[in-house]
């Protein structure tokens, strides 16, 4: 029987390019795992009104972990329009499937990590080296959401929040609320996390952002909670910067900070950003961890204008096998195969199309395979 048992959802558009290039890798490595195909995506929401099945969570349950490449979402309208006839009309709502992981899994942890490989012509900076830690379940994205607004939740809204007279005379046809929803608990979990791998790897500050002087309930919860736990780790400062203000900062000087720890749609923001000063969503993985179960997967979209062209760049599916062999325990593999990608794009003969080559992505996976 094989050690690991691996999901492997490829989703849309050019999920299935960057999962081909990724088990050209996995082949070479020859992991002692079993890997499991499972159906998500916007396939299984024209056609069955879900896209990600019960038979895949339930799937996913008999599984050590996942790797799943990209996802396509679309708004509301746009969504139902492209169900099948039979389930338009049906009050059916699309929700993406990769969030709906997250909080099914509790995979609380976000991690992306965006490092600045040599050789890279994209880079902004050579020595640029950011961790994110995006906290995954909670938030703007926990899915809390009315529109119109139920009159019981506005006179809840009326009666205990004085500032709700600002909308006095609106009706509540024309009111869209969302909620952005923290516990201590969620602040504590994503903010240990962040002090535990800038302990573990040897980063010396973390960097909380968040918006309290504005937002004073939610990010005042984090800042808090994060000022208790920094005080358990001497020798790793933490940082405390509004979100507006790191958005400059990241720019300016980004070669000054490692380790960040925010919210969810905060730490989406900020770590797309720092994806763009290392090349750009091509070069950025992420890794959704809980306590016992994650998934990896490449931060990019589904781009379907390049589905099936094999002509996007695979680096970022190839280093969220990295981490999903980091988070597995196989740290020498993990490094073996980030030095085959540093090595591979330091020597410049193999690029896709956003490099300024002409290399297909199943020829950049080849490259890096081929120095394992």
């Amino acid at each position: 029987m094989p050690k690991y048992r691996i999901a492997l959802m490829p989703g849309d558009g050019i999920g299935n390019d960057v999962m081909d290039a990724a088990k050209i890798v996995l082949d070479k490595i020859a992991l002692d795992a079993e890997y499991v195909p499972t159906d998500i995506g916007w396939e299984f929401w024209c056609k069955e009104g879900e896209p990600l099945p019960q038979r895949t969570i339930d799937t996913l349950k008999t599984c050590d972990c996942a790797l799943f490449a990209a996802i396509t979402s679309k708004p509301k309208e746009e969504a139902e329009a492209e169900l099948v006839p039979e389930l338009q009309g049906k009050g059916l709502t699309y929700r993406s499937p990769i969030v709906r992981l997250r909080q099914t899994f509790d995979l609380y942890t976000n991690l992306r990590p965006c490092k600045a490989f040599k050789g890279n012509p994209l880079n902004y900076r050579d020595d640029i080296d950011l961790v994110t830690f995006r906290e995954n379940t909670q938030g703007l994205y926990s899915g809390v959401e009315f529109h119109p607004l139920p009159e019981e939740v506005r006179g809840a809204l009326e009666a205990h929040s004085p500032r709700m007279s600002a909308f006095e005379g609106v009706d509540s046809a024309d009111i869209a609320v969302s909620c952005r929803i923290f516990t201590r608990k969620g602040c504590q979990r994503i903010v240990r996390s962040a002090f535990e791998y800038a302990k573990t790897h040897g980063y010396p500050t973390v960097t909380l952002v968040e918006k309290p002087n504005v937002i004073r309930e939610t990010s005042g919860l984090m800042v808090r909670e994060a000022r208790k736990i920094a005080a358990e780790y001497a020798g790793i400062e933490l940082w405390e910067t509004n979100v507006d203000a790191m958005a400059m900062w990241m720019v300016k000087n980004p070669q000054d900070y490692g380790v960040l720890v925010s919210s969810n749609m905060f730490g989406d923001i900020v770590s797309d950003l720092a994806a763009q000063l290392v090349g750009g969503l091509g070069f950025a993985s992420s890794g959704n961890i809980g306590d016992d179960f994650a998934v990896f997967e490449p931060t990019h979209g589904s781009a379907p204008k390049y589905a099936g062209l094999y002509k996007v760049n695979p680096t970022a599916m190839l280093l969220a096998v990295k981490l999903m062999l980091d988070w597995l325990g196989d740290m020498d593999t993990a490094q073996a195969l980030q030095q085959a990608i540093a090595d591979t794009i330091a020597e410049g003969k193999v690029r896709t199309y956003d490099l300024g080559g002409n290399s297909t992505t199943l020829e950049v996976a080849q490259a890096v395979a081929g120095r394992l």
